[in-house]
């Protein structure tokens, strides 16, 4: 809930001659918007535990869609790309409702009908449900992206390189790619959450969030906070497995504070910093991660990402950007991915990792000004993911390029 985060790419489905299918992006820029000040604050406060009405969930639907209407906008002039063919939207997760193994629902603010009115483009939204309809966790829908940009050129490359996908956002997600085995994904913990929650706790801080871990990097690790919080099955929970800020929210920390000598904010965020960082690297380790690949917000906290890279002991930890896309943008390029493919009827879940019951189509499309015309479904889902720059561009068919 930091802000939106706002890119604009070209896609394009092309065939090989091995009639296999590959999905090419070309990065053509992102920014972030700030939430508006208030907005942002009635968000945090509507987050479980707290109590939210139906007509706080109504005006908040509707201010974040007017929201992203206006960073869609300003994406569009920004990056100087008025002539655009879709809008994809992933939403502000709300709420999202795991019961022991299973996901029985997702909801994502931002009524998508404003960012139709406002740009008069068609958009795709609600990306997640149903892939939770079909069984799944709706989470992480990055290991679609992941898999196929990750994926070795051989398919028959041996189990020597696995590669991890890393998204540090609120919750850290990653994509397990390589090893002779099909692609897993999952919700390995806290990301950013309770860092942030942590900041907003603190009696004396006047700060949201610590930027670039420097709070962190002047305190020390409480070893019994950090034994207790470590304790969580969640972690020794088998994946698929899909998690939020309904379960890492300020209330558990406190929770987790309780009885505890105080303990300074410096300390708690560094403590914080080494649950993140343990859980990451635990989870990749598992899978004898050779190499990973961080985004997100998290990797512009260098505390947190000197912890991580000590955890992962002997594997190279890089950021998306080595690859072409960027960390920060990650997410909202993984967005334009997806509304691609639903605008080309090909399925944008991956059930390995979601545990949905088989691939599917996801979201649903609001028309703009003009009436819907979907162009002929594709036949082949695609098998890769390349990144262009703008050095490998090549005319695109109109067709092909939604943004």
């Amino acid at each position: 809930m930091d802000g939106i985060d706002v890119a604009v790419a070209e896609l394009c489905l092309r065939e090989d001659s091995g009639s296999r299918c590959t999905v090419e992006l070309l990065p053509l820029g992102s920014i972030e918007v700030p939430y508006p000040e208030q907005l942002r604050r009635d968000l945090v406060a509507a987050l479980p535990p707290a109590d939210c009405s139906a007509e706080r969930l109504c005006v908040l639907d509707t201010l974040v869609g007017q929201s992203f209407a206006d960073a869609a906008r300003q994406g569009i002039d920004a990056l100087g790309c008025g002539d655009v063919d879709l809008i994809s939207s992933l939403g502000q997760t709300i709420y999202h409702w795991v019961d022991g193994r299973t996901c029985k629902g997702t909801l994502q603010l931002g009524q998508p009908a404003w960012i139709a009115e406002a740009t008069g483009v068609p958009v795709v939204a609600d990306l997640r449900a149903r892939d939770v309809a079909a069984g799944g966790h709706g989470a992480p829908l990055a290991s679609l992206l992941d898999a196929l940009w990750l994926a070795p050129a051989d398919a028959r490359a041996g189990a020597e390189d696995v590669a991890v996908a890393l998204n540090i956002g609120g919750i850290a997600n990653i994509t397990v790619v390589g090893g002779g085995h099909a692609p897993l994904a999952y919700d390995t913990g806290p990301g950013n959450a309770l860092l942030d929650a942590a900041c907003r706790l603190a009696a004396d801080s006047r700060v949201q969030y610590d930027e670039g871990g420097r709070l962190a990097a002047n305190g020390s690790p409480h070893p019994d906070l950090l034994s207790r919080l470590l304790a969580d099955p969640y972690y020794a929970a088998a994946a698929p497995k899909s998690t939020g800020k309904e379960h890492f929210h300020a209330d558990y920390l406190r929770a987790a504070l309780d009885g505890l000598p105080e303990i300074g904010l410096p300390d708690l965020l560094a403590t914080l910093v080494e649950l993140t960082a343990t859980t990451v690297a635990d989870a990749c380790r598992g899978h004898n991660a050779t190499r990973v690949v961080a985004s997100g917000g998290g990797v512009r906290n260098a505390t947190l990402m000197a912890a991580l890279q000590r955890h992962l002991g002997d594997a190279d930890l890089e950021t998306s950007e080595a690859f072409g896309l960027a960390a920060d943008g990650k997410e909202a390029y993984l967005a334009a991915l997806l509304g691609f493919l639903t605008w080309h009827g090909l399925p944008a879940n991956l059930p390995t990792a979601t545990g949905a019951a088989g691939p599917r189509v996801l979201g649903s499309i609001t028309p703009g000004r003009q009436p819907l015309r979907l162009p002929e479904p594709a036949s082949t889902p695609p098998r890769r993911l390349r990144v262009l720059q703008l050095a490998d561009r090549t005319p695109m068919p109109r067709s092909s390029r939604p943004h």
